[in-house]
């Protein structure tokens, strides 16, 4: 077949240019490397590395400092200059701080009470925001904005009304003030969840009906299983903030036995005349460990889960 004259140059040309744009739309050339639109040179590559380095180290180190100071004496503490590295690490910090305090009960208290209330909040916060997300009913945008509403209550003003509430049902000093609201679900959570179920197709809930299922069979068949990495994400938001909770559990338990990590933490001094750091190190370690390990683990259904939730409805 015969080719009128600049025929080849011009296939060449549409040729690469559609390879352009299957590659990821055009780009611009720089010598004989073709930069796409959004890539970085090596120079900003660099740039872009070291900030996050930099930027890493600062986050990073307090959980340093715990570790290095976990592992000291308390002589080495307040030794100048600091040594970051001990000559003689103390592994025995941590066996001291579970001699000194049932930190034992602790974690265990701790474990099962943030089990049980992170299921209820994520559990009910989903079926709330189904609701608000697939059903059809009359004034179900002001609903929606009232429990929205709640979040910017502050704490302080409900504590005093809740402490009445929950003497007069002599549940003080019991985890029932602590697990109980948590069958309210949580307004972020439902929030989150909802924006989420808002992204998924309406197609499905159609195809429900002509199968001749309900709703439940929609959210327990359908929606539930698509909806795990903002389940997760939920999940993971619901532990850490049940994890560390300090105000409620100071606000409701007065028997040791019954102390989470967090009230343990900050009674864990209470023993000594003066603040044991190395311990109170040793001791924070041990309650940083299991979010950490939680969140390493789930992170990329965490990350895809905010996304996700982010960028939908």
């Amino acid at each position: 077949m015969d080719f009128p004259q600049g025929g080849s140059l011009r296939i060449r040309q549409q040729t690469l240019g559609g390879e352009a744009n299957l590659n990821g739309n055009t780009g611009i050339s720089k010598g004989k490397k073709i930069y796409r639109i959004g890539e970085l040179s090596p120079l900003e590559k660099a740039v872009a590395y070291i900030l996050l380095i930099a930027f890493a180290c600062l986050f990073a180190f307090p959980l340093i400092w715990m570790i290095s100071t976990s592992l000291k004496t308390l002589g080495d503490i307040h030794q100048i200059p600091q040594t970051w590295i001990p000559w003689q690490p103390q592994w025995g910090n941590f066996t001291q701080v579970f001699r000194d305090a049932p930190f034992n009960v602790y974690i265990w208290n701790t474990c099962w009470y943030t089990l049980v209330t992170v299921f209820i909040t994520v559990f009910v916060s989903s079926l709330v925001a189904f609701a608000f997300a697939r059903l059809r009913a009359r004034g179900k945008t002001g609903l929606f904005a009232l429990v929205l509403s709640t979040m910017m209550i502050p704490h302080e003003v409900v504590m005093i009304p809740q402490y009445l509430i929950f003497n007069k049902l002599n549940w003080l000093d019991s985890y029932f003030p602590l697990i109980v609201p948590a069958i309210a679900g949580s307004a972020f959570l439902i929030f989150l969840l909802r924006q989420f179920y808002m992204g998924i197709s309406r197609e499905l809930d159609e195809a429900v009906k002509i199968d001749g299922g309900g709703y439940f069979v929609l959210y327990f068949r359908i929606i539930l299983p698509l909806s795990i990495p903002a389940m997760i994400t939920a999940a993971i938001l619901e532990f850490m903030y049940r994890w560390k909770d300090l105000m409620g559990p100071l606000i409701y338990l007065n028997t040791r036995s019954n102390y989470p990590l967090s009230l343990g933490l900050a009674n864990f001094t209470a023993a000594y005349g003066q603040t044991p750091w190395h311990l109170l190190m040793a001791a924070s370690l041990l309650a940083v460990i299991p979010p950490l390990v939680l969140f390493f683990l789930l992170q990329k259904y965490f990350i895809r889960g905010i996304v996700i939730s982010g960028s939908k409805g």
